[in-house]
């Protein structure tokens, strides 16, 4: 079985879909496929789909869903296995879980890239690291669950997802402007700073991307409009690394040129205290 959750919800067994097509069943089995070979709680299951105002046949309505979906599973598993679909969408004390390798779901591949690509970073492989970040943002074919209904217990797992999605495309950046790689990210920056208009992090990524592009004045108004964005929603100014960065672009300082000195683990902290 292979299940995506990066993307629409899709998950085949022998090639044949096993993703129902109704709102609620389709929960239960994304909901499942997050926690591979782990039990899901039956009131965890039993929130997401009615959050806290349960119906009175909530329980019996839960166990015609998981009935439901293991007729899928035993339909595309083909006859003669008798129980197969039972071991696979099985039943424990307090709940159900879905027993299948966590490397076929891909949110958990995924996973697993972004640890090396880090340890690839943290032991100064550049090159390698940023290759293993794009393998592992290659696997998101759009935002998580796209296609699902998501109660309160999806609702977390696609904010983290979607969370650690930005978070690894900002050390991918960060990889690449080790490599030097500055006029490749000005778009993708650029684009990024429009979709999150108060991340610091992206900021200084796009103004050191045009600095060492030759466009001091584009870079220093980026953090000019920065500036005014968080004042005026706000309150604030910007944090002190960043003013730090926009002092350093002032005074043309060498260090922007070369990540020099000790090895930092973003952009953003070039200049940290």
């Amino acid at each position: 079985m292979k299940i995506q959750v990066l993307g629409p919800l899709s998950a085949a067994v022998n090639g044949m879909s096993i993703v129902p097509t109704a709102a609620k069943p389709r929960q239960i089995l994304a909901l499942l496929a997050l926690y591979p070979g782990r039990v899901v709680p039956v009131p965890t299951l039993m929130e997401e789909v009615w959050g806290t105002e349960l119906p009175q046949s909530a329980l019996t309505t839960l166990q015609t869903y998981i009935l439901q979906l293991r007729r899928r599973l035993g339909t595309a598993m083909g006859p003669g296995v008798p129980g197969a679909a039972k071991d696979v969408l099985a039943t424990r004390h307090g709940g159900y879980l879905l027993q299948v390798p966590s490397d076929a779901v891909d949110v958990h591949e995924y996973e697993r890239l972004v640890g090396e690509a880090q340890q690839a970073s943290d032991e100064g492989e550049d090159e390698k690291a940023a290759a293993t970040y794009r393998q592992a943002l290659g696997l998101w074919e759009g935002p998580a669950l796209v296609d699902v209904r998501v109660g309160p217990i999806l609702t977390i797992e696609v904010m983290r997802l979607e969370e650690s999605r930005l978070v690894t495309r900002e050390r991918r950046i960060d990889a690449d402007l080790r490599l030097g790689r500055h006029v490749e990210v000005i778009a993708e920056l650029t684009d990024l700073i429009a979709r999150h208009p108060q991340h610091e992090g992206l900021h200084s990524q796009a103004m050191v991307a045009l600095y060492r592009s030759g466009r001091q004045a584009s870079a220093l108004d980026v953090y000019q409009r920065l500036r005014r964005r968080l004042i005026e929603e706000l309150g604030v100014e910007p944090a002190p690394q960043l003013q730090r960065l926009h002092q350093a672009m002032l005074a043309v300082d060498p260090q922007l040129d070369v990540m020099s000195g000790p090895r930092r683990s973003s952009t953003f902290d070039l200049y940290a205290a």
